[in-house]
């Protein structure tokens, strides 16, 4: 090896495992997909997606550095959840059954505290030192940030070229009620996993 080659540092490699955890955390990817499944407008997709972003960075961040730790199969389920949510909200469940539509907005931001909570329950698994742990956790959230922007610029890909032809709004139902029963099986599992660890 050459001794000018540069070798990763612990924050590289935070950054990395950020990336890799939200490009392969396909949870997190389905409740990506469902947030901008109907937005059209890039402002829209920028305010969603930011407080998405905002609510899982905080939970994060605050939920290493105190310590606050929460049952992996629990904060799982939530998320599971949130897909489940999300294609309903799609599909106009809501209206439907309640006259009401909730603030996606507002929503999309408490589900992102629970993604946060999500990650920092996996980070703190890893036991990283508190040395530096600040900056170790900065670089895993830029590396989390950085994931989520390439899987949102793949999801916008596909949709753009989707949303072209005819068969978007003829198998926009049904691909919202796949993710809803995806989201459904993720809470399934995780609870099935809750209950089976006693």
């Amino acid at each position: 090896m050459s001794p000018n080659k540069r070798q990763p540092s612990l924050r590289d490699k935070h950054m990395y495992l950020g990336a890799k955890h939200m490009v392969t955390g396909y949870d997190h990817i389905l409740f990506l997909l469902g947030i901008v499944f109907f937005l059209y407008k890039t402002k829209d997709i920028g305010v969603y997606v930011s407080l998405f972003a905002i609510g899982h960075s905080t939970t994060m961040l605050l939920g290493v550095y105190f310590n606050i730790g929460i049952n992996a199969y629990i904060i799982d389920a939530i998320i599971g959840f949130s897909v489940v949510y999300t294609a309903l909200d799609n599909m106009g469940a809501f209206w439907v059954w309640f006259k009401y539509q909730p603030n996606t907005r507002l929503t999309t931001l408490v589900f992102g505290f629970f993604h946060g909570f999500g990650l920092s329950t996996k980070i703190l698994e890893y036991e990283i030192s508190p040395d530096g742990l600040v900056p170790n956790l900065l670089a895993f959230n830029v590396g989390v940030e950085l994931g989520q922007l390439l899987a949102l610029s793949g999801i916008l890909i596909v949709m753009g070229y989707w949303r072209r032809t005819q068969t978007f709004w003829r198998y926009a139902y049904s691909l919202n009620t796949t993710m809803m029963t995806a989201g459904f099986a993720l809470v399934g599992y995780q609870l099935t996993g809750f209950i089976l660890s006693f």
